[in-house]
């Protein structure tokens, strides 16, 4: 018996590692299952108090674990390990393939699709069945991707609660605003659809946006008990006055994309059939022009605003992290899911 006990551990520890090693995001309800499945292998039952009503993430999670009921230490270990090798099983994997240690420095991507091509380094969000709602993990890997770095970790759930993950989102979100203000090069949106939230907000930090006619502009923040950010609280006004923008940020107004360039937010608006075509030829002929010369220019326009622009993201970021812990937000946000709103 002592032998088959130690086995079953050692295959535990061999599945903790494929699991790290999974290239792909397995779903929030596998995850469930796999947190609530290792919480059992390591800790037995559910013995810890019920997070408050606030604390949903922790809530959900210790949901998963109770469900568990009073199965053993050792069925949950051969479930967690079973569980892992049907999703190694399913991205086509062996064990020794799922650990390996990719070759050379490149950096790789879960929720984005990084290219450089004609001196063009394309950052497409890659999240189509949610329409690219930006999650923690897409904003590590923008940043990553703005930076040139390699990407190893993700943001994880932190076990201090409500007030934990707001602080800790609002260190991501802040660095993540700075990763905008700080950019070297000339930055280029290229916006073919509906934008909600900081996919909006962040397009005064670029300097050239180009949208289809389709595309659509919002940021419905008082609707969600929330507040603005991506430095728009400043930039928005500056582009397009203190009505228009208020219109936006306090009032959630929705911009067409012909509203957006005639507000000025946006460049040029493009007909859906050649939009690919048109604005792929203008980029190409951009990275053409002397890069030292662009990479200068761009850093003189932003070096008179750079410092106000750090302050205004602060400001910004403080402000959301208390709204994220208000009741008034999480009263918003559930109503907001009750009646279905459409954004």
């Amino acid at each position: 018996m002592n032998l088959t006990a130690r086995a079953t551990v050692e295959q535990f520890e061999q599945a903790k590692s494929k699991l790290s090693a999974l290239k792909k995001d397995p779903g929030n309800e596998v995850k469930l299952k796999i947190y609530a499945l290792f919480k059992q292998a390591t800790q037995g039952p559910c013995n810890t108090p019920k997070p408050g009503m606030l604390d949903f993430v922790n809530k959900v999670k210790w949901d998963a674990w109770k469900s568990l009921g009073s199965i053993s230490q050792d069925e949950a270990r051969e479930q967690y390990c079973n569980l892992i090798g049907s999703l190694v099983e399913a991205e086509g994997g062996s064990s020794a393939q799922v650990t390996a240690t990719p070759v050379g420095g490149g950096a790789t991507y879960e929720t984005l699709l990084v290219s450089t091509a004609d001196d063009i380094t394309t950052i497409k969000l890659n999240r189509p069945a949610k329409k690219n709602a930006i999650t923690p993990e897409m904003y590590n890997e923008i940043i990553a991707a703005l930076d040139g770095n390699d990407l190893s970790t993700f943001t994880k759930i932190p076990e201090g609660g409500v007030q934990e993950m707001a602080r800790q989102g609002a260190e991501l979100l802040r660095k993540y605003v700075r990763a905008y203000i700080d950019f070297p090069k000339p930055l280029v949106a290229v916006v073919n659809g509906p934008a909600v939230g900081i996919s909006v907000t962040v397009l005064g930090l670029f300097d050239l946006i180009y949208a289809t006619e389709r595309a659509t502009f919002h940021t419905p923040f008082t609707q969600l008990g929330q507040s603005a950010e991506g430095c728009s609280s400043y930039t928005f006004p500056r582009i397009m006055g203190p009505t228009k923008a208020s219109e936006m940020l306090l009032f959630n107004k929705k911009l067409t994309a012909s509203q957006a360039c005639e507000l000025g937010l946006i460049t040029e608006v493009f007909p859906d059939t050649s939009f690919q075509s048109e604005v792929w030829t203008r980029l190409k002929a951009y990275a053409r022009l002397p890069p030292q010369s662009l990479a200068l220019s761009k850093q003189l326009i932003r070096s008179v605003e750079k410092e106000r622009l750090y302050a205004v993201n602060d400001a910004e970021v403080e402000r959301l992290m208390e709204r994220w812990t208000s009741e008034e937000c999480f009263n918003a946000v559930m109503s907001f899911f009750q009646a279905k709103a459409k954004l």
